[in-house]
């Protein structure tokens, strides 16, 4: 009796033992996060969803590759450019389907929805310049595919803010609606307004670094936004090369329109240029305003230079 006793003692005493688990961050896991978990049960772990089929023998997939910025970096230029290729497939509009909760609830079988239809040999694209300043977007890229092959086009930071207040601007006027002019959101209290979106967009140190928490830089191709617009053939061939894709697009591909003044595309004897809202005239801004921008992003930009292992022809 005082043996049972004993061991019963012992059976209450005894640790719980508790299963192990990935180390998480310092921080508790998000609501944001528990949603992104079940919605991969639901639907990757699982595999409940389905590519639509055609008759053709081409289906809707989840894409391969995914142009993720910069806003106003000319990422549509890219992607049109892109497509001239045979091989590529792209989604005609911003699926912006990682930065945005109620797209993202919907679930990847909506995701793959959204898609073109392709054949097996083609690479799907999809382009949404949202994702690359998203914080949440990385992770939830890599939790969908860890080979994802991601696409980023930047152009000088001070240029790229500067095209961001003029899309906005002609939203505005389009509408028939007052915008103030660049300088109210540029300068505050006689400074540099450094909590204007335009300019932490242009950060590209910051958001960079969080790429980098989930994908090697080798899984990240650079296109330089400024070259591109001045010479976009050998930009396109690196794209060409970082995607293994046969080498299908030629100089021949671009002319430059002079009425534009920019370049536009040739495929099959059919010509065209990007829509009208490209290549937009930018405010005229004050030297000393400007040279207040340039001095600013000159560290952040070198912090980036070192981060990638490369440099670009920035102010």
């Amino acid at each position: 009796m005082a043996a049972f006793l004993l061991g019963a003692v012992l059976l209450i005493v005894q640790p719980q033992i508790v299963p192990s688990r990935p180390a998480v961050n310092s921080k508790a896991e998000t609501s944001s996060q528990s949603v992104q978990r079940e919605l991969l049960k639901k639907t990757s772990q699982k595999n409940d969803f389905k590519e639509n089929i055609n008759s053709n023998g081409s289906c809707q997939q989840l894409p391969q590759t995914i142009i993720i910025g910069v806003r106003k970096g000319g990422t549509r230029a890219l992607l049109e450019m892109l497509s001239l290729h045979p091989d590529i497939a792209a989604a005609e509009s911003e699926v912006h389907f990682f930065d945005w909760e109620d797209h993202y609830r919907k679930g990847l079988q909506w995701y793959i929805n959204q898609m073109p239809f392709s054949y097996p040999h083609q690479i799907t694209v999809e382009k949404t310049p949202a994702y690359f300043t998203s914080p949440k977007v990385p992770e939830r890229v890599y939790n969908m595919n860890q080979s994802m092959r991601l696409l980023l086009i930047l152009r000088d930071p001070s240029e790229r803010v500067l095209s961001d207040y003029t899309q906005v601007f002609y939203n505005h006027m389009q509408k028939h609606k007052p915008y103030p002019s660049i300088e109210q959101f540029l300068i505050k209290d006689g400074e540099l307004n450094v909590d204007y979106k335009a300019i932490n967009r242009s950060l590209y140190y910051i958001h960079m670094q969080n790429w980098l928490k989930y994908f090697p830089l080798d899984h990240i191709h650079i296109v330089d936004g400024d070259k591109l617009i001045k010479d976009p053939f050998p930009e396109i061939k690196k794209v060409e090369g970082f995607l293994k894709l046969s080498p299908q697009i030629n100089a021949s591909n671009f002319y430059f329109n002079k009425t534009k003044g920019f370049y536009c595309l040739r495929d099959s004897g059919r010509e065209r240029c990007l829509h009208e809202s490209k290549g937009r005239a930018h405010p005229q801004v004050d030297t000393r305003l400007l040279e207040k921008l340039h001095e600013y992003f000159y560290e952040p930009n070198k912090k980036f230079f070192e981060l990638v292992g490369r440099t670009f022809d920035w102010h």
